[in-house]
């Protein structure tokens, strides 16, 4: 290799395509030195991956420095661009073939094509960790063939990536504390328990559940500030009461437990079972939580009187739904909660009136 300098990575030697690719692992203090981004000023047909999006960069960052004992991640898939050579070791010809070192030439080029955020993030948090730099990242390299490959290769890793759901995703979060909160919920509530699904985040038809986890975590965090989550005993017992205080003023819920409807019925007729409703409930709580001995059933008394049909195209269009089918936007969330203190005499916020204002301009008749 030239002037026999080169990267040494101990590595397992394997094949795809009939192509040989190897597995090591990386020091992170390494990573950012090693790899480098793609060219992001040329435009997409001469890059071998996406422009880096930087806004998701600080959330990762901050993911990695607030659980520095627990963090996980999955591995970087890079292209190597220049001279390599695998040395097995042993004697034994199984593995010699697949475990050994590999050497890469120092005047290499190491293209990211899955990770690249990862990568970023990395960077960034060892700024404020450093002692997490003797720490490793899986890394799997192929031998780049020039930029179609590559190309082909991003295109092949994202193909069949599918996000989970975001019910899903509150379900395996630990960490949340509104996410704890919501699972409680599901599982302790009268209101809740059996109705919730934690899987998906949109119900069929003959779906026999009323409500998903994601649109109840969210109402919590519209309900709750953050440090209020942090006492999850208190945050649960202030949820169960509210909510259950709630599920009493809207008989449809009640009915579904009771099997003199169907969840299905319920949520095709009525629009108080979705996210935009929920979250909605949850800022109006918020609201009355301010007093310091609230009253819920006599404050939240007037929910019986509101007509939550989706046929009330003239009270939800606009707000709660578009078109007729229903938005859960941050806008639709506060018009939605803007009728619900109006029928609950309760008084907007400054920047809830605004909202509404410019609601009721953009609606009034010529």
């Amino acid at each position: 290799m030239a002037d026999n300098f080169s990267y040494v990575f101990p590595a397992i030697r394997g094949v795809q395509a009939g192509r040989e690719y190897y597995v090591s692992m990386c020091p992170l203090r390494l990573l950012a030195k090693i790899f480098v981004f793609d060219n992001e000023e040329l435009v997409p047909e001469l890059r071998a991956q996406r422009s880096l999006n930087k806004a998701r960069v600080p959330d990762i960052s901050r993911y990695i420095v607030a659980n520095p004992s627990n963090y996980t991640f999955s591995a970087i898939t890079a292209s190597i661009d220049g001279a390599v050579a695998f040395e097995p070791i042993g004697n034994d010809s199984v593995a010699s073939f697949r475990m050994g070192t590999l050497k890469v030439d120092m005047h290499a080029k190491f293209i990211v094509n899955d990770g690249q955020h990862r990568r970023a993030a990395i960077e960034q948090a060892l700024h404020s960790a450093p002692e997490l730099g003797d720490e490793t990242i899986a890394v799997v390299f192929f031998l780049d063939r020039g930029l179609e490959r590559c190309q082909q290769m991003f295109a092949d890793l994202n193909r069949h990536a599918i996000k989970p759901s975001s019910s899903l995703g509150v379900l395996y979060d630990h960490r949340s504390a509104a996410a704890n909160v919501a699972k409680h919920l599901s599982l302790t509530s009268n209101v809740f328990k059996n109705l919730i699904e934690t899987e998906r985040s949109s119900l069929s038809e003959r779906s026999r559940k009323l409500f998903t986890l994601s649109a109840m975590h969210f109402a919590i965090l519209e309900m709750l500030p953050e440090k209020e989550l942090e006492d999850f005993t208190a945050a649960s017992k202030k949820c169960q009461e509210f909510w259950e205080a709630v599920g009493a003023q809207i008989p449809e819920w009640s009915y579904v437990r009771q099997s003199k409807m169907t969840a299905g019925e319920v949520r095709i007729d009525f629009i108080h079972t979705h996210a935009v409703v929920l979250q909605a409930l949850g800022r109006v709580g918020k609201y009355i939580y301010q007093s310091e001995q609230p009253d819920l059933s006599n404050a939240l008394q007037g929910l019986r009187d509101i007509d939550w049909s989706r046929r009330n195209a003239a009270t939800w269009e606009g707000r709660a739904m578009i078109g007729g089918r229903m938005s859960k936007s941050s806008q639709n969330v506060t018009l939605t909660c803007n009728e619900i203190k109006r029928v609950l005499d309760l008084p907007l916020t400054p920047e809830e009136q605004d909202v509404e204002s410019a609601f009721l301009a953009a609606h009034e008749s010529p």
